[in-house]
């Protein structure tokens, strides 16, 4: 019997994703050829339900977003690789797309920016409008590989060999107000000392007076979370509150 998977290896970065892992490996499992879980160091049954629904889990020390990553491609047996948050699902529409790119051989372009959009806790659907990141998620490594960075993750790729896919990834990164904010106070150290080993922020001392309403006013008007009710003035204020406290841990790490 000749197999209909894709000839892609699907790879996800993860720790403590019990709780939601399994939407992510459901929604690609039936599709592609492997999917593998990259656990920096789970202390609950992120790994054991991940091999349950067929991924294969694999240990690795955590040392920053990119290098993660880069292990991640390492481990995966195929050219074509799909690569997702543990907070992440592929929909069904996104689905058909990428196989239809695969239904005469292997795709043309070398990669495929995906749009990812958020959905706040407690939303069913997506919201009107709802922020969107357009991310280089499927390619072939051949052409292209994830960037070093521990902070920002991205694949480097010739920018005249990428498309973009019509269908979206929905992104549920926080679990609540109280996740949101534990995610928020971890990303922000590692942001800080990202400035510190880079070129740091300019003024930095300054920008302390004015970043909370410039980060308000950039997720509550600019993102639209104007329209999402009460979800998007809460989530609102903690993302311009995250944006203070990476300006205030650069400002306390350089003195």
């Amino acid at each position: 019997m000749v197999s209909m998977k894709l000839p892609i290896s699907v790879f996800i970065i993860a720790q403590n994703e019990a709780d939601r892992i399994a939407t992510t490996i459901n929604s690609v499992r039936d599709w592609v050829d492997e999917v593998i879980i990259i656990d920096s160091g789970s202390v609950d049954d992120t790994m054991s339900v991940s091999t349950f629904l067929g991924a294969r889990a694999i240990y690795n020390k955590w040392q920053g977003y990119g290098m993660q990553k880069r292990f991640g491609e390492e481990e995966c047996k195929n050219n074509w690789l799909l690569n997702l948050d543990a907070d992440e699902e592929i929909t069904p529409e996104l689905a058909e797309e990428i196989k239809a790119l695969f239904a005469n051989g292997e795709p043309q372009m070398g990669g495929y920016i995906i749009k990812v959009r958020d959905m706040l806790p407690g939303e069913k659907k997506l919201a009107l409008l709802a922020h969107t990141n357009h991310c280089l998620r499927l390619y072939n490594r051949g052409k292209g590989r994830f960037s070093e960075s521990p902070v920002h993750d991205s694949v480097i790729m010739d920018a005249k060999d990428v498309a973009h896919l019509k269908e979206v990834i929905l992104h549920r990164s926080f679990r609540s107000i109280s996740h949101a904010l534990a995610k928020m106070n971890s990303y922000t150290s590692a942001q800080a000392e990202n400035l510190r080993a880079g070129k740091g922020l300019s003024f930095a001392r300054l920008r302390l007076v004015f970043e909370f309403s410039v980060s308000f006013f950039k997720a509550y008007i600019l993102r639209l979370y104007i329209l999402r009710g009460i979800r998007g003035i809460i989530y609102a204020n903690i993302y311009a509150f995250g944006r203070v406290m990476r300006v205030a841990k650069y400002i306390e790490k350089q003195e």
